[in-house]
C-alpha cells in the first residue's frame, strides 16, 4: 500500500510539472503562425498611421506590412482608443501597438518593447504668428495634447504646467490640430515627427517653437509575455535594416533613412 502511495505520489508531482512547463511556455510567436495573422493596434497618428480615403496608411503602416510578409502571415489593423492601449494588448483584442509608441520607463512596466526604431522629439505646435517660441510661452494658454501620449506626459513634467489656463484632452491628434484651427486652443504639445508632417501639409498655416521638451524613441509594443514574437520582429526589422527595404519605406515618407537600428 505504501508503495503504491509514493508511486501515486511521484505521478501527480510529474503531471504538475508538466502542466507548469506548458503554461510557462511562450507560444506568441507560433500563435501568430498558426491564426496566420498579426493584429496591429493603431490610432489616427499621421504619418505614423492613420486613415486616408478609407485606406490605413502611414509609416509604421508601411513597414508592419513588409514584416507580416517576411513573417508569412496577414497584417490586420485594428483602430483603437489609444487611452486604452494597454487594456487592448493584455485582452488580446491586437497582438503589437504600433503606431509612434514611445519608449519609457512607465510603459516598460506594462509593455514589452522592441529595440528603439525611431528617434524623436517633444514639440510645441501653433498657428503662424503665435510667438510661442519657448516653453515658458505656454504660460497662461489653452494648451491641447493627445490623451495619454508622450506629450501629454511632458507637458504634464514641465514646470509650466502649473501655469497654463487650461490642459485640454483629445482623442486623437488630428482632433486637437481641428480645434487648434478653430481657435479653440492656442498651441498643441506633441511628437516632432507629426508636428513636420502638419507643417509639410500646410507650410503656411503652422509654426514648431525653437525648444523642444525632450528626445525620445519609438518602439513596438508587445505583451509582457511575448519575448518570443518580439524578438523574431526584431530580427526581422533588422534584416529590412541591412538590405534596404527599410530605409526605402523612410525615404517614402520622410526623404530620408530614419529607421533606427
Amino acid at each position: 500500500m505504501l508503495k503504491k502511495l509514493v508511486l501515486i505520489g511521484a505521478v501527480i508531482a510529474l503531471l504538475a510539472g508538466c502542466t507548469t512547463d506548458t503554461g510557462d511556455k511562450d507560444t506568441s510567436l507560433s500563435d501568430v503562425e498558426k491564426a496566420g495573422k498579426l493584429v496591429v493596434g493603431y490610432t489616427e497618428y499621421p504619418p505614423m498611421g492613420f486613415t486616408e480615403n478609407g485606406e490605413v496608411t502611414g509609416f509604421d503602416i508601411d513597414i508592419a506590412k513588409e514584416v507580416c510578409e517576411r513573417l508569412g502571415v496577414d497584417c490586420e489593423f485594428q483602430i483603437i482608443d489609444w487611452d486604452a492601449k494597454v487594456m487592448e494588448l493584455n485582452n488580446k483584442n491586437i497582438d503589437v501597438i504600433w503606431n509612434g509608441l514611445t519608449i519609457t520607463d512607465a510603459r516598460k512596466e506594462e509593455i514589452l518593447f522592441s529595440k528603439p526604431y525611431f528617434d524623436n522629439r517633444i514639440v510645441i505646435l501653433s498657428k503662424v504668428g503665435s510667438g510661442l517660441d519657448a516653453i515658458a510661452d505656454l504660460a497662461g494658454k489653452k494648451v491641447g495634447v493627445e490623451l495619454a501620449s508622450s506629450g501629454q506626459s511632458a507637458l504634464e513634467g514641465n514646470a509650466v504646467f502649473a501655469n497654463l489656463a487650461e490642459l485640454v484632452k483629445f482623442g486623437t491628434i488630428t482632433e486637437a490640430v481641428l480645434d487648434l484651427n478653430a481657435g479653440n486652443i492656442d498651441a498643441i504639445v506633441a511628437d516632432e515627427i507629426f508636428a513636420r508632417y502638419a507643417v509639410s501639409k500646410d507650410a503656411g498655416a503652422y509654426v514648431i517653437a525653437t525648444e523642444v521638451f525632450n528626445s525620445e524613441n519609438y518602439g513596438i509594443g508587445f505583451r509582457l509575455t511575448d519575448v518570443a514574437l518580439r524578438d523574431k520582429i526584431d530580427e526581422i526589422l533588422d534584416d529590412m535594416a541591412d538590405d534596404g527595404t527599410a530605409a526605402d519605406i523612410s525615404i517614402q515618407w520622410f526623404g530620408e533613412d530614419l529607421l533606427l537600428r
